[in-house]
């Protein structure tokens, strides 16, 4: 099939990712040290060309490549956020590639190339399109992790990575097969008009739908399958957490939010249940981990899979309510997390000095980065004037016009558990004595600064004027339906 104009317009975000992947990795064997420097920008410019290019594409919604993939509301305020997120871990990696002596070119286009991956992932009509944008952005992200190939815990956490997401691709993969036997199709459209209650193969595609669930749950790190998530974070590179906590697993949420609600809507009494339990298990096995947690890294990577499971909660809600809940979740937690994320990176050196007493009376060090980190981790609480507030009052509302109360009460219990965590770390930071043996920080470059000023202030304005993005999501959730 010869691709027309409309079909490359629908792709255009990544063929410009894409293209400027090869490109930074084309340059740097002609520059030399100095000229290397410009890479990082080289990718930023990628970033901002590709959310130009969405811009286009938002122009020419309708289906790509035949009923492949398709580019909607949803998909481009997906594309909006997951490029976003894309250029800031680019200028929050920026310095810190340099102070760690890791400066290479294929992290940028690496970085690029996973953004790939989560495009194509959340466009996809059809379920082998799914597979492709994850392998994509996996792959991408196995060498991320590993990438500091000095570190044992690098090597470590990008071993159990490759392993067990192998795994869960196989699950994946073999749910695809599942529904493919039972429909006939693996295209979204067909799946929902042939995988009725009273279908022939019902049966098999409840067990498909149950390991491509199991597959994507691996993703974005849900109890039981989050494992992994712990030793991950902490050993990956802080740059590399930041972008793995929030791209990745808001493509994958996409994924779910559009196979689910749309495919899957006539097995929805029975996939209520999958999502209910889950929920529940993701949000405590999150934060009673997190609790005993000294490891500020570590305990912000347990607080991920809280967050994860406060996202299932509007899913299971089964409403439109709730997946514009989701849908407004997922950005509030992405400027919470890439911006607690990139503190975390500035101060560590050598991956070290992630503990609690590392951050002892920092707001007499750097009061701005302490200032900008109170501010991430009240919004991850979950308190008033930030968008972590909102966010969970719309999902605990989405799920009480859902009657879900159980699950909301749930819900409140475990944001109550978080408080001890998150605020010892600011009690820590505003009431500590720095340690005698602390060496000096280094000032915060101007990247970074930028990096952190944009996620505090979204986080804010999300918790004070959300009604922009609030029209932008339910415009996202109108467009999630099958024509």
């Amino acid at each position: 099939m010869i691709p027309t104009a409309n079909d490359l317009l629908r792709i255009l975000p990544e063929v410009v990712l894409a293209g400027f992947g090869i490109l930074v990795m084309m340059l740097e064997p002609f520059l030399g040290r100095g000229g290397k420097r410009a890479l990082g920008p080289l990718a930023f410019l990628g970033t901002v060309a590709a959310l130009a290019a969405t811009v286009i594409q938002a122009g020419h919604q309708g289906y790509a490549f035949g009923r492949l993939l398709v580019v909607d509301t949803f998909s481009v305020y997906l594309h909006f956020l997951l490029i976003s997120i894309t250029g800031l871990s680019v200028l929050a990696s920026l310095r810190y590639l340099e102070r760690e002596n890791i400066d290479h070119a294929e992290f940028y286009a690496l970085l690029l190339f996973g953004a790939v991956g989560m495009g194509i992932m959340v466009s996809a009509n059809e379920l082998v399109m799914v597979f492709l944008g994850l392998e994509t952005s996996s792959l991408a992200s196995y060498v991320l992790v590993g990438f500091r190939r000095t570190d044992g815990r690098a090597t470590e956490g990008a071993m159990k990575y490759f392993l067990l997401g192998s795994f869960a691709t196989g699950f994946l993969l073999y749910g695809i097969a599942l529904l493919f036997g039972a429909a006939g199709s693996t295209v979204l459209n067909d799946l929902a008009e042939k995988l009725q209650a009273n279908s022939p193969g019902f049966t098999l595609a409840l067990m498909g739908m149950a390991l491509f669930f199991v597959g994507l749950g691996f993703k974005v790190a849900v109890a039981p399958f989050q494992a992994w998530t712990p030793d991950v974070y902490q050993g990956a590179p802080s740059p590399v957490t930041a972008f793995l906590s929030t791209g990745p697993k808001a493509a994958a949420f996409a994924v779910l939010l559009r196979v689910f609600w749309t495919a899957f809507e006539p097995a929805t009494g029975i996939w209520f249940w999958l999502l209910w339990g889950t929920a529940a298990l993701t949000m405590f096995v999150g934060n009673l981990g997190a609790l005993v947690q000294t490891n500020v890294k570590r305990m912000l990577a347990y607080s991920s899979i809280a967050h994860a499971g406060y996202i299932l909660v509007a899913f299971a809600a089964g409403n439109e309510l709730g997946v514009a809940a989701a849908l407004f979740y997922l950005i509030a937690y992405a400027l919470m997390k890439l911006g607690a994320f990139s503190v975390v990176a500035h101060l560590s050196v050598n991956e070290d000095h992630q503990s609690l007493e590392d951050y002892s009376g920092l707001h007499t060090r750097q009061p701005a980065l302490a200032a900008c980190l109170t501010v991430f981790l009240l919004s991850l609480i979950g308190l008033p004037l930030t968008g972590g507030f909102l966010g969970k009052f719309f999902v605990f509302q989405a799920a009480l016009r859902a009657g879900l109360v159980w699950l909301v009460v749930l819900g409140v219990l475990n944001s109550i558990l978080s408080v001890p965590y998150y605020l010892r770390v600011v009690k820590v930071m505003y009431m500590g004595e720095p340690r005698e043996s602390a060496a000096p920080l280094a000032p915060v470059p101007a990247s970074l600064a930028f990096v952190l000023t944009l996620t505090a202030l979204g986080t804010v304005y999300l918790g004070i004027l959300p009604d922009a993005v609030q029209q932008f999501v339910t415009s996202s959730v109108l467009s999630l339906t099958l024509p």
